[in-house]
């Protein structure tokens, strides 16, 4: 049986999902809110999205979040009554307020809603998320934003191929590879963020180890966003500030502490009264 959950933001996300990574909380655009669903005013768009997804499989519509005329909708599917709430999967749609067009933009599990990130001076803060690719599972996991676009009057997330994000965190390697892997979501003193990740993959006597150091950010001229695989010296500095962390987001960052970071960290000191 399907059914309209009223629950706030967080309540639920914390209740059934994974909580949200604790950043410090950014002003969402003036014109976004996410619907009450207890609110008279807002009925009208509860209606009009459950309609737009009466034939799009579901149990739950748990969130949704209004701009302009696009609603951002949070949809859970329930396996069976008896399968516990934690092991639902998500699904995030863009649903037209002028038609009843329903855009499928991702699917996945464990979804953590962050905060309104800032990828370009001048232009409206994105929602961060992060989840993974499946539950029961050794999960790889993904960051995109989610932000309205005003070309098609509709949601969109960044950096997509196909149903994955920006990998942060992979779950195997290939057959007799060590792979290793750190990333940091950026900041500048302006607040303006970019992702940084980098994957190290050790072939052991077979050949030399291989490093893919990728920066996501956003291009302020159009506003598109960019995926850029850094060699040399411009790898090595986004390594460094993956590593160091010192302009990292709180949070929003992983792999600090391994032995790939170890070379620019360097040597752990030792604790007071230590032998």
């Amino acid at each position: 049986m399907r059914g309209v959950a009223g629950f706030s933001l967080f309540t639920f996300f914390a209740v059934l999902l994974l909580p949200a990574t604790p950043i410090g909380a950014q002003q969402s655009p003036d014109s976004f809110h996410w619907v009450d669903f207890h609110s008279p005013q807002d009925q009208s768009v509860v209606i009009w999205v459950t309609n737009a997804l009466a034939e799009q499989k579901w149990t739950a519509i748990r969130e949704i979040g209004v701009e302009y005329d696009a609603a951002l909708v949070v949809t859970t599917l329930r396996r069976t009554p008896q399968t516990p709430p934690n092991l639902d999967t998500f699904s995030l749609w863009s649903v037209s307020l002028t038609t009843h067009n329903a855009k499928l933009l991702l699917s996945g599990a464990n979804l953590r809603i962050l905060d309104w990130m800032l990828f370009a001076i001048g232009w409206p803060r994105e929602l961060g998320i992060l989840y993974d690719d499946c539950n029961e599972c050794d999960a790889a996991t993904f960051l995109t934003a989610l932000r309205y676009d005003d070309r098609v009057h509709g949601w969109a997330a960044r950096w997509m191929r196909g149903s994955q994000a920006i990998p942060v965190s992979n779950a195997t390697a290939p057959q007799g590879v060590a792979a290793s892997s750190a990333y940091a979501v950026l900041a500048d003193s302006n607040g303006l963020e970019e992702v940084g990740t980098w994957n190290h993959l050790d072939f052991g006597s077979e050949k030399p180890p291989e490093d893919y150091v990728y920066l996501y950010d956003v291009n302020p001229a159009d506003y598109a966003e960019r995926t850029q695989l850094l060699h040399g010296s411009q790898a090595d500095a986004l390594k460094r500030r993956i590593c160091l962390g010192s302009d990292a987001v709180s949070g929003l960052e992983r792999g600090q502490d391994s032995s790939l970071c170890q070379p620019f960290r360097g040597p752990a000191l030792p604790r007071k009264g230590a032998h």
